[in-house]
């Protein structure tokens, strides 16, 4: 079954359903990485934070898919700001590969090197110890060196603002691929992807059926339209997203599930009219806006409906 790629601003294209790594145990992510492989997923989305890319590799090894037709994404954690490519060497060990096909700014805060703790480093009063010397636009330099190098093919960023974006873009050599965000129905950051468009980056859906015991699952517009066309509400939720050319990340570690969401995104995508979108894109306005991930960094991101820090603290 065709994984529908999308094409990115360097020619290059990126399968539009992956698989999402984040917060899957390293005991149960290599069995769904193969799992997933076997049913027909070509894209496995990772991170150095998620602690389980060694895994990651082992369930790619299992799969028996070759590691040319998999697209591998990983992503540079915040402490690792001014060292993007040692970063990057861990990931390649883990995965045991010696490239990524793409390579993604975790999010755009760089915390201390050096602080208490090697993922999250704190203050003594408890807020996140920021390095507010790093600038965004080296941190992007330090990327493009390693496409230059041939060990990424494509950079890009992950939880970046309009406001961030225009922080490495008037600098950029190249333009980021992809943006990955927290979307989906609750959350559609409509003029966010107006703008992407705008600069030809693809953006990319993190948790896009919502997190664990989501809400999303309850929604009216979204179970009367699965109704009608005899889908599943997972399927509506992603086959929207695909509608709106998103690229979609969706967890699991249940081999059923895993299945479900991708065959279930790609009937839902090509049963899904326009009028069904303009439905949907209506239901977070109508009320429904909602976040649901939210670290406290302490620093604005600059993006609507996620409060402010508070300076006092």
């Amino acid at each position: 079954m065709s994984s529908h790629p999308i094409k990115l601003n360097n020619g290059q294209s990126i399968p539009a359903v992956g698989l999402g790594t984040w917060q899957s145990k390293p005991n149960e992510v290599a069995h769904a990485v193969e799992t997933a492989l076997r049913a027909g997923y070509r894209h496995l989305d990772c991170a150095w934070a998620y602690g389980n890319e060694k895994e990651v590799g082992q369930g790619l090894k299992a799969s028996g898919v070759p590691r040319q037709e998999v697209y591998i994404t990983s992503k540079l954690w915040c402490t690792y700001h001014t060292r993007v490519e040692e970063c990057l060497d861990q990931t390649l060990a883990n995965l045991d590969t010696d490239y990524l096909d793409l390579y993604l700014i975790h999010w755009p805060v760089a915390l201390n090197p050096n602080g208490n703790h090697p993922v999250f480093p704190t203050r003594p009063n408890g807020n996140r110890d920021v390095d507010e010397s790093r600038d965004l636009k080296d941190t992007w330099k330090d990327m493009e060196a390693l496409v230059k190098k041939g060990k990424v093919r494509s950079i890009g960023a992950s939880n970046f603002s309009q406001m961030m974006l225009q922080k490495i873009l008037p600098a950029a050599e190249i333009i980021p691929a992809v943006n990955q965000l927290e979307l989906h129905l609750y959350n559609p950051q409509l003029d966010l992807l107006d703008y992407l468009k705008s600069k030809t980056i693809v953006p990319q859906a993190y948790s896009p059926l919502g997190s664990t015991n989501s809400p999303l699952f309850a929604d009216e517009v979204a179970t009367e339209i699965a109704q009608k066309y005899g889908l599943q509400i997972a399927d509506v939720l992603l086959g929207y997203l695909l509608a709106k050319d998103v690229v979609v990340l969706p967890k699991s570690v249940t081999p059923a599930r895993i299945e479900a969401n991708f065959t279930g995104a790609l009937a839902a995508y090509n049963k899904l009219t326009a009028h069904d979108v303009v439905q949907l894109d209506g239901v977070a306005a109508s009320g429904k806006q909602k976040r649901l991930i939210m670290p406290p960094w302490g620093v604005d991101l600059g993006f609507d409906n996620w409060p402010l820090p508070n300076p006092n603290k």
